[in-house]
């Protein structure tokens, strides 16, 4: 837990010019219910959130999973209007090996195509390459995804591969995983182009 304390201290909050990210807390869960109710918004997660039980446990799986260094959970909030948008976390972190995924993510139906989500991924990709100084930022979603997979290629994430029969979903399906990535070497150039003036404020 020594490097996890060091990097990722429990008030780290990220920001840009449009949201911060700070950390999830379970008083959020009210916030999550109020925009988590569509369930079109759960089709490619691995949870219902729509469902309160879900919702619940999801939350409280995530300050679980903080609390023992595995994943360092956010909340999203608009700095604009003050209000919660969705939640991102780094996971799968390997101090070792310089990697971490970016994942557990989801926006409210309102906040789809708004630019939160832009602006949430470059807070997160500055800290992981400019302050962790990862060589490799992974990100996977649902191969049938593909609103999400524009997105990743929307940041200039490289799609790599997908891993068959990769997770169990709701209702029994079995989940098709395609992996992105950004490496090190190519941060530079992604900020200072499609990333120029965001305000990382972190």
């Amino acid at each position: 837990m020594t490097h996890f304390n060091t990097y990722f201290p429990a008030d780290l909050v990220l920001q840009t010019k449009r949201v911060v990210l700070r950390p999830l807390v379970a008083a959020d869960l009210d916030e999550f219910r109020r925009i988590a109710a569509s369930p079109a918004l759960w089709t490619y997660f691995a949870k219902e959130l729509n469902n309160d039980t879900q919702l619940a446990e999801w939350v409280n799986d995530a300050i679980q999973e903080h609390a023992s260094g595995k994943r360092v959970p956010f909340t999203i909030v608009d700095k604009f209007t003050g209000a919660v948008c969705g939640s991102s976390s780094f996971g799968n972190i390997s101090f070792i090996d310089q990697r971490v995924e970016i994942g557990w993510s989801w926006l409210g139906e309102a906040y789809l195509g708004s630019g939160i989500n832009f602006h949430a991924k470059f807070a997160l990709l500055q800290f992981a390459f400019d302050q962790l100084h990862v060589e490799r930022v992974e990100i996977k979603t649902d191969n049938l995804n593909e609103r999400a997979k524009q997105a990743l290629r929307k940041i200039g994430a490289t799609e790599e591969g997908v891993l068959r029969s990769h997770m169990l979903m709701t209702h029994g399906r079995r989940r098709d995983s395609v992996y992105f990535s950004i490496l090190k070497s190519e941060w530079e150039a992604l900020k200072s182009g499609r990333f120029a003036g965001m305000g990382y404020e972190g």
